[in-house]
């Protein structure tokens, strides 16, 4: 398997994934054969534009794709010794929250606005068998507590609406670490949070990562955040992945022309007088309903050649745990 680590260590080995929804105007196919691996205790990071698959391979994990119209058609999901893709529902249930645990981008719509925090906080314990009816009060409290919630005793019974955003971040990611979980799935926990927050809330995903040794799959656009948090990083593109290395390599010689892309487009800070127009990847995605049998990436970049449009080139190893997706390094492969 492409990606796979050595000696068996993975948390989590995904293989082959392809995850598509079934539209009026064709077949979808957001996650299009993504493998890659997890070690315990590991941050992995999947990056990309919006669109690319990073969010719907998560749900795939967790099993959370609507049905229908989406559906996880090949593949597999090894987790704890169990394909999670064959397992029934109530045994998801089992898993989700408990083992695996989601924390979703907008806290808005991940919480419900009729019931209390502490309360949505309670029902996760409560499930999961973490508490009981008499001590659950002071375990949500604790877990609130030591997400940064001042007066936790006060505001578990606040209702989401009268959160400020950062806080009600706070208050998903509590429902995510309630019961130690060995694996957290992070789609882009800080997207809408302001700076200071942002710190905030990736220093106490870190620190309960230190402490716990759970394991981490971050999802962002945010490549400030990923070379901060991050050990390895994914990069998908149209529903593959195209790149995949340890975060210092990554940044330091970024291999695919969509990784370098997406290097070039970050804001810096210039110590001369000139200005520099920022820069951008020429194009637009490809439409995930008519994705071309060739490099998905070939009319958006400045380096492709006749074999790029013809054939699609496979996710190859061009160095020790270094994958790249890209005819470029076909040589270097074979060679």
């Amino acid at each position: 398997m492409n990606g796979e680590l050595p000696g068996g260590d993975a948390i989590l080995r995904i293989d082959d994934l392809h995850t598509y929804f079934f539209t009026e105007r064709g077949v979808a196919k957001a996650v299009n054969g993504v493998s890659f691996d997890i070690r315990p205790g590991e941050m992995l990071a999947l990056v990309g534009e919006s669109g690319c698959g990073k969010s719907v391979t998560a749900l795939s994990v967790i099993r959370l794709i609507p049905e229908p119209p989406g559906k996880i058609v090949k593949g597999s999901i090894l987790f704890e010794g169990k394909d999670l893709v064959e397992l029934s529902e109530r045994d998801m249930r089992t898993i989700r929250g408990n083992k695996i645990g989601m924390i979703f981008q907008e806290p808005m719509t991940a919480l419900n606005p009729v019931f209390s925090v502490g309360d949505q906080v309670a029902e996760v314990l409560l499930c999961h068998g973490k508490a009981t009816k008499r001590d659950v009060r002071d375990k949500v409290i604790e877990l609130l507590r030591e997400v940064g919630i001042p007066s936790p005793e006060r505001r578990i019974y606040d209702y989401p609406h009268q959160m400020s955003g950062g806080m009600r971040q706070r208050v998903v990611i509590a429902m995510a670490l309630a019961c130690k979980p060995r694996l957290i799935l992070a789609d882009e926990p800080t997207t809408a949070l302001d700076v200071t927050i942002q710190a905030q809330i990736l220093e106490l995903m870190k620190t309960f990562q230190e402490q716990t040794g759970t394991s981490f799959i971050l999802i962002t656009h945010d490549l400030g955040v990923v070379a901060e948090m991050a050990e390895r990083v994914v990069v998908m593109y149209a529903g593959r992945i195209v790149e995949m290395a340890d975060v210092v390599s990554l940044f330091r010689n970024p291999m695919h022309p969509y990784t370098q892309g997406l290097m070039e487009s970050v804001p810096s800070w210039s110590t001369g007088k000139e200005k520099q127009r920022l820069k951008t990847i020429p194009g637009i995605v490809p439409s995930l309903l008519n994705l071309p049998p060739a490099c998905v990436f070939h009319d958006r970049c400045n380096q492709s050649f006749d074999q790029c449009k013809e054939m699609e080139p496979p996710l190859m190893e061009v160095e020790k745990n270094r994958f790249v997706r890209c005819w470029l390094y076909g040589q270097r492969c074979s060679g």
